[in-house]
């Protein structure tokens, strides 16, 4: 794949971890991080024939920046942007679902995680696209696609599905327009996607991550994850998401891995396939 925008290229796949280190030494500021991003959105997603991943972008965006930059950092994500899907609700985005039926109205509330973002320092860039009402409008819905966004293409064949339901946070992130993003799963909404695009996606525990604030399907099925382009990344945000610590520096430890499998609650249709 040839970058649509080589110029930004560098900055638009640095790793959300070293975006980190780079802000706090003062490398670049949030408004020249913001910027570059944003020419990236433009040029590669917001124009004709475009991957149309990022359904709106924060009315406050440059406060926002100019924001983080006029004091030190305090959070974890101080000074880096990140985008949620749009069934989170976050003040300065639609929160539409990508439905039309919530077109318009004003988001007063933060979800949240978004308000746990915003704690750790991290600037809402905007919301992502995603297959309209997290893809439970219809037996026949379209993956990446809905009314209010369009449909979100594969970064790396425009002709390729995304995935869904968080298509837009799968392929924004593996496009390079941001280091990483929130998305949802009811079932498969953040895994599928990230297979397709070639990123990271982690389904958390359902609990662990709070679900105040998004666009509800199933109490027992729903949770917020992040997808980013390293396990170390997506690590990173799901600490911020979860308010658990110390799963950055599982990345990086060497003991072997042991996987739990409880047999007790296999579906008959596993076990009539396996």
């Amino acid at each position: 794949m040839t970058d649509p925008d080589v110029s930004t290229a560098d900055i638009g796949f640095t790793s959300a971890y070293d975006l980190v280190e780079g802000r706090r030494a003062g490398d670049f500021t949030s408004v020249e991080l913001v910027s570059t991003l944003l020419h990236r959105i433009q040029t590669i997603d917001d124009c004709e024939g475009g991957l149309k991943s990022v359904l709106a972008i924060s009315t406050d965006l440059m406060q926002q920046a100019e924001a983080c930059d006029s004091h030190d950092a305090t959070g974890l994500l101080h000074g880096i942007p990140v985008l949620v899907k749009d069934n989170i609700q976050a003040i300065g985005l639609p929160g539409t679902a990508g439905s039309l039926a919530l077109a318009g109205r004003t988001v007063t509330v933060d979800a949240e995680i978004v308000s746990r973002l915003r704690k750790a320092g991290a600037i809402i860039m905007g919301s992502t696209n995603l297959s309209e009402w997290a893809n439970i409008r219809s037996e026949k819905s379209t993956s990446g696609w809905s009314a209010v966004g369009g449909l979100t293409a594969n970064p790396w064949n425009y002709k390729h599905s995304a995935g869904g339901s968080s298509s837009g946070s799968g392929a924004a992130v593996a496009a390079g327009l941001i280091p990483f993003a929130v998305g949802t799963e009811t079932d498969g909404s953040i895994v599928c996607p990230a297979s397709l695009n070639g990123v990271v996606g982690i389904k958390p525990t359902v609990g662990s991550v709070s679900t105040t604030g998004v666009i509800p399907i199933s109490s027992s099925q729903d949770v917020p994850g992040p997808i980013a382009r390293s396990v170390e990344d997506a690590a990173m945000l799901l600490e911020v998401l979860s308010g658990q610590t110390g799963l950055v520096d599982l990345c990086n430890n060497d003991e072997p891995l042991r996987i739990g499998v409880v047999r007790a609650w296999l579906t008959s249709d596993y076990l009539k396939t396996h």
